[in-house]
């Protein structure tokens, strides 16, 4: 599929890697749908975007909103037509142990409202936007792509359990959809990054950042245009469905 003159839905985009995508794809001439629940920084990606001659909008959305992400889906037609792809980024993380102890004494234990914060937007938040972006395309009879992000965190990774468990049904989702939706020419992948350069990384303690980086084979963490080539070579290659694109540096081997 080519990228130029194609719309494009990006749920959070506000910031991160779901900005870098964005910004990625407008370069390539790609008509731009930018979602994301915090308004003021969506405005500033959808300024970068527009500085790349793309044509785009902002929605303020909540994924894990039924009706919010129906009507959002509505507002994206009437503006930019029939969706060729989307790339399902938002997310959040609630980090807890499932159970803190400290000295012999239970101190603490991963609260509901974190596990389900979490499954609300990573997990459901995907099958939500996923399910009306792949109704449009089937409805246009032109086909798409639904790319996930996933994580290496969805194997299981101490004080993740609510993250964890989202992103391994993130990866399963995407191959279901491969299955159910090649029939109408609908391509659904994931991907699953390691560490990747972002406001939430740069701003670790340097001890911090040092031990993380030491455990990456290529000793350095991603950058988050890397992550949006990975976004672009999906896209263009007709071919790639069904799979889980590891993108981690060899973190995990």
């Amino acid at each position: 599929m080519q990228i130029k003159n194609k719309t494009f839905v990006i749920t959070g985009a506000a910031q991160g890697l779901g900005e870098a995508i964005s910004v990625a794809l407008a370069r390539q001439g790609a008509n731009l749908a930018l979602l994301d629940i915090n308004a003021e920084r969506l405005d500033q990606t959808l300024a970068a975007c527009q500085q790349e001659g793309s044509s785009c909008y902002a929605f303020t959305c909540d994924v894990a909103d039924e009706t919010s992400v129906e009507r959002c889906f509505v507002s994206i037609e009437e503006h930019l037509g029939p969706i060729a792809g989307i790339v399902n980024n938002a997310g959040i993380l609630r980090d807890a142990m499932l159970v803190k102890v400290k000295e012999g004494e239970i101190v603490d234990r991963m609260s509901l409202e974190q596990w389900q914060s979490v499954i609300d937007i990573n997990l459901t938040g995907v099958f939500l936007c996923g399910r009306e972006a792949a109704t449009s395309m089937i409805r246009s009879g032109d086909g798409g792509v639904i790319i996930s992000i996933s994580s290496i965190s969805r194997a299981g990774n101490s004080g993740q359990s609510n993250y964890a468990a989202a992103k391994a049904g993130v990866a399963a989702l995407s191959a279901t959809w491969a299955r159910e939706l090649a029939r109408y020419n609908i391509r659904s992948v994931a991907i699953a990054p390691g560490v990747f350069e972002t406001e939430m990384v740069a701003s670790l303690k340097p001890e911090a950042h040092e031990r993380i980086t030491s455990a990456v084979p290529l000793q350095r963490t991603g950058a988050v245009e890397e992550l949006a080539h990975a976004v672009e070579f999906i896209i263009e290659n007709d071919y790639f469905s069904g799979r889980i694109l590891e993108l981690d540096g060899g973190l995990r081997l």
